[in-house]
């Protein structure tokens, strides 16, 4: 499968975007709403004119058309054909090849086993679940063999429970195909789940391009913070461990408890909205619990960011503005803070450097070789 390349690439919003997909990739474009994600999916189909040059393999790709670019596309609106039941309309691009009808009948029985809608092949898409059509949809994009699959927002009509199981089997066709595959997105979960690396694009730029632990742990810049939910990112310098799977990180002026089955813990980070921050000393067990005082309140189109010093150390906290009506908050307060255990992520590498770090854990051990510029899980 070929690596694609995208050199200055300019349309629309996208300006002078650079980018790198390797050979059997799972690459994630991850973006708010008219950011440019689809506009680079067009570009790559060869479905737009565009400025720059794309290459797949080191072959300019700029003059060949989108129906030589060897390229499966699941487009956001899947427009299966109604008149048409499940087998036909995946056997419908092979036809329009001119396949012999034998191998059209293998290749359509072999998707039909792969998505796992065998028993449906005889189905109208009136009578498919929303879940059912989108597997009919990829089986269809994977009919012709392409080389590159492109998906935009393909699971976005569907409800959480069925988006969830489908990502993951997602994930497992893709590499059970070794397909080089590009996957739209705007939510930033669903990026973490099935991305080898995550490229952020906002207002047209590409921001920065890492995977889902780097963008977590290590934001490139205040934009793809901002985009992530502002989090919280504490380095550690020590861990002691209280008992089995749970340990005590020093983060300079205060300790985090954390729930950890290794040994040593370099990061860890927590999102505003996993502090509940309280203007009363709250009861219970003192674990995470910590006290401060308000240095700056700053307000976002979702809710209201209260900075808190605790102990020297910035914590920012997000109260939702129904709550924060009620509270009497203001800069020089004393507040208390307790950290949602559970919401705590950890990153873990155990490198001889940190400089290009690459995924993190929230439990369960982790060892790393450290091969030239990157860390790899085992």
């Amino acid at each position: 499968m070929p690596d694609i390349e995208l050199k200055n690439i300019s349309r629309f919003i996208c300006s002078e975007i650079n980018l790198k997909v390797n050979d059997g990739e799972l690459m994630v474009i991850l973006g708010p709403s008219g950011s440019g994600k689809t506009t680079l999916l067009n570009v790559i189909a060869g479905l737009t004119e565009y400025s720059g040059s794309v290459a797949f393999d080191g072959k300019n790709m700029d003059g060949v058309d989108s129906s030589q670019r060897k390229i499966g596309y699941l487009f956001q609106q899947l427009v299966l054909f109604p008149h048409m039941d499940v087998r036909k309309n995946i056997a419908y691009s092979l036809e329009l090849r001119h396949i012999p009808p034998d191998q059209i009948e293998s290749r359509v029985d072999e998707l039909l086993r792969l998505t796992k809608i065998k028993h449906l092949s005889s189905r109208y898409p009136k009578h498919l679940s929303g879940g059912e059509k989108q597997r009919v949809a990829l089986a269809r994009a994977l009919a012709p063999s392409p080389e590159v699959l492109l998906l935009d927002e393909p699971l976005s009509s569907l409800d959480l429970q069925t988006a969830k199981y489908l990502r993951m089997e997602l994930r497992q066709f893709q590499k059970t195909l070794g397909i080089t595959t590009i996957y739209v997105t705007h939510d930033l979960s669903e990026a973490e789940e099935i991305a080898d690396r995550i490229a952020i694009v906002h207002n047209g730029s590409l921001q920065q391009v890492a995977t889902p632990d780097e963008v977590f742990f290590f934001p490139g810049n205040s934009t793809v913070s901002d985009f992530l939910g502002t989090p919280n990112i504490l380095d550690c310098q020590s861990c002691r461990e209280l008992e089995q799977g749970v340990i005590e990180a020093d983060c300079g002026s205060i300790s985090v408890i954390v729930a950890h089955e290794g040994n040593s813990i370099n990061r860890i980070a927590f999102l505003p909205r996993d502090i509940f921050l309280s203007e009363n000393r709250p009861p219970g067990p003192g674990v995470n619990r910590f006290e401060g005082h308000i240095t700056d309140i700053r307000y976002t189109d979702d809710a209201v960011r209260v900075d808190v010093d605790v102990n020297g150390q910035k914590l920012v906290s997000e109260v939702p503005y129904h709550l924060f009506e009620d509270m009497e908050l203001v800069p020089g307060k004393k507040v208390y803070l307790i950290l949602k255990l559970r919401r705590i992520r950890v990153y873990d590498c155990n490198c001889p450097t940190n400089q290009y770090p690459t995924h993190a854990r929230s439990s369960g051990p982790t060892k790393c070789n450290h091969t030239f510029d990157t860390c790899v899980e085992n």
